[in-house]
């Protein structure tokens, strides 16, 4: 991908947002104006667009930069998009570490940094695509049944409290019944909405229909895999899908002297990471060789939770192999070492 002559760095926030501009003119970075402002709103958009083109800023030889901040910047990004324009996406973490806490930090100023941000690290960008309605759709479904879910423990937790009580509230009681029925309800027209949405497209419907072959991989698991794989594609590694989820084991040690535990980062897709623990206690239960597999490596003295995560590891390779091979899962299938064919080691009927 070709280095652009602009770099346009936008803060966003909710009322409004700066924007900057930059260039490097022998490999010297310098800002082009002071920052200007913004309302952040899609009917001010147009006098937006208009002071970029004023100073020679189009889809052909400028990138837009900013930072990920949920809904806020979700107009701003479709409008740069639908005129063309090229937009890169970052993590606020990302950005904030490219540079030292000093000096003052204000809106203006950030947009600045974000802007040198898109210079230094150009080729690292993650270059934003808008999502298909029916996956945008999708993806919201199931952030509002994880929401539900949650209540729904909340609700349980205190009627089964309530009940414990020596002194009775039957209206309170009552109360927290309905609620857990309700939400119940909600749950399942949610998941019959999202069922609907991804029989209307033939490309969902197969990789959930592929994913769904596996042991152990529900339809929620699947959806979810779903939303991951169309927005970031290129995590559908075993290793790095691991390690986007949060159960990838990584070493801590230091010198001589400070040797711990490996373990996960304990950051992810906290629904993703739940629905793959289940995945693999559900097939420790009832798939013989997960079940074999378990109980050997407890016996020699491995945690019961490591093994677990071991599973899910095991999992999601297989569930990377299916995307990669849109083949279903088949059961019993044991790969063969080419080396093993080419010595004639083995020889196939």
């Amino acid at each position: 991908m070709q280095r652009p002559e602009y770099y346009l760095g936008i803060d966003i926030a909710s009322a409004n947002f700066y924007a900057a501009i930059g260039k490097a003119e022998d490999d010297q970075w310098h800002i082009m104006m002071k920052p200007k402002g913004f309302r952040n709103e899609y009917d001010e958009l147009g006098q937006f667009l208009n002071w970029m083109q004023q100073h020679q800023l189009r889809p052909e030889n400028t990138i837009i930069c900013m930072e990920s901040t949920g809904v806020y910047n979700e107009v701003l990004a479709h409008f740069l998009v639908a005129n063309g324009y090229m937009l890169a996406i970052q993590p606020p973490l990302e950005v904030k570490r490219a540079f030292k806490p000093v000096g003052h930090k204000t809106d203006p100023v950030d947009s600045e940094q974000i802007a040198e941000y898109a210079y230094r690290f150009f080729d690292e960008l993650h270059i934003w695509k808008a999502r298909e309605e029916i996956l945008e759709q999708i993806k919201t479904l199931l952030a509002t049944r994880e929401q539900l879910c949650k209540q729904k423990v909340s609700h349980l937790n205190t009627l089964k409290a309530l009940q414990r009580k020596v002194v009775r509230t039957p209206l309170a009681e009552q109360v927290h019944e309905k609620e857990i029925k309700l939400i119940k309800q909600h749950i399942s027209e949610i998941e019959r909405e999202i069922e609907r949405l991804i029989d209307q497209d033939p490309t969902y419907r197969q990789f959930i229909g592929l994913l769904m072959s596996i042991p152990g991989v529900g339809f929620l698991l699947a959806a979810n895999l779903l939303v991951t794989y169309q927005t970031n594609p290129q995590y559908f590694q075993p290793k790095t899908l691991a390690a986007f989820i949060g159960i990838c084991p990584f070493e801590h040690q230091s010198g001589s002297s400070v040797f711990g535990a490996s373990t996960s980062r304990h950051y992810g897709p906290p629904a993703l990471r739940r629905l793959l623990f289940l995945a693999a206690m559900s097939v420790r239960t009832h798939q013989p060789q997960f079940r074999s597999y378990f109980y050997r490596k407890v016996q020699e003295g491995k945690a019961k939770k490591l093994v677990i995560n071991n599973i899910a590891n095991k999992l999601l390779k297989i569930i990377c192999a299916v995307v990669r091979t849109q083949t279903p899962y088949i059961h019993g299938y044991r790969s063969v070492h080419p080396q093993l064919l080419s010595n004639k080691v083995l020889t196939l009927s």
